[in-house]
């Protein structure tokens, strides 16, 4: 005989922010160490008194931040879409919040239907060579001016399908292209402002870029000799790697 609870399933979607400082990444962790994935299949086991698992479209690192990630579970609800989502925040800590929830069919899943993840790198300018206290979790602060003209000119030949192996891992089995869509900065008072897309991201391979970048915007590089290290299609010519407290995970988009 069947359960009936299980014919009362259904998968949502949600979209979820939070502050990465406190987590060892987003993935759950077999050692029991806090994560986001974690936290959020805490919260929804609570509400339907049995485990319940979540998938997620980016497995973001220790530190790094969203305001845009978006997962997937399965559910029986009886009550409507907001109540949903005003019961899953109450139960989960102030440093993560669902910010939408809608039904999808039972086969979506957050990873594998995206088509597009999208980042932004945030780093603040501290040229006064004194650090800012409150922003010091949320953005990379360099103790300089960088040439944003000469970060973009550079940033312009990562757009388009390349071997981006400089600047990151691929997960086993699979090789080291990836199509970038977007790739430019912006300033912001005191902040810069890093917006960029592709269809999918190597480990770390955003914070790579932004550190091989800072490097141009220093004038340590040309945008030739970063054309060269990324051309060359090796790990260790790549700059050092940005901290990961200014990445957030902004945007995953779906056909």
């Amino acid at each position: 005989m069947h359960n009936p609870s299980i014919l009362r399933l259904s998968r949502f979607r949600a979209t979820v922010a939070y502050d990465g400082t406190a987590y060892f990444g987003y993935q759950r962790q077999r050692d029991d160490q806090p994560t986001v994935q974690g936290e959020l299949e805490k919260a929804l086991s609570v509400l339907a008194k049995h485990p319940v698992t979540v998938w997620g479209a980016g497995r973001t690192d220790s530190g790094v931040h969203a305001t845009g990630q978006v997962i997937a579970f399965d559910l029986s609800w009886r009550h409507g879409r907001g109540a949903l989502q005003k019961a899953i925040n109450a139960t989960l800590p102030d440093d993560i919040a669902v910010r939408e929830v809608t039904i999808v069919p039972p086969h979506f899943h957050p990873r594998f239907d995206a088509r597009e993840r999208a980042y932004n790198y945030y780093i603040e300018e501290c040229p006064d060579g004194i650090k800012r206290p409150l922003t010091r979790l949320r953005q990379w602060q360099v103790m300089s001016v960088l040439d944003l003209e000469a970060m973009n000119e550079a940033a312009r030949h990562l757009v388009g399908e390349h071997d981006f192996a400089t600047f990151g891992q691929a997960p086993q089995g699979t090789n080291t292209v990836r199509v970038l869509h977007t790739a430019v900065w912006q300033r912001n008072g005191d902040s810069l402002i890093f917006s960029i897309s592709a269809n999918a991201f190597l480990y770390r391979m955003v914070r790579s870029i932004v550190g091989s970048l800072k490097l141009v915007g220093e004038g340590k590089w040309t945008t030739h000799e970063f054309i060269d290290a990324f051309e060359a299609q090796n790990r260790q010519r790549a700059g050092t790697t940005a901290p990961a407290h200014g990445l957030y995970l902004v945007s995953v988009a779906y056909e």
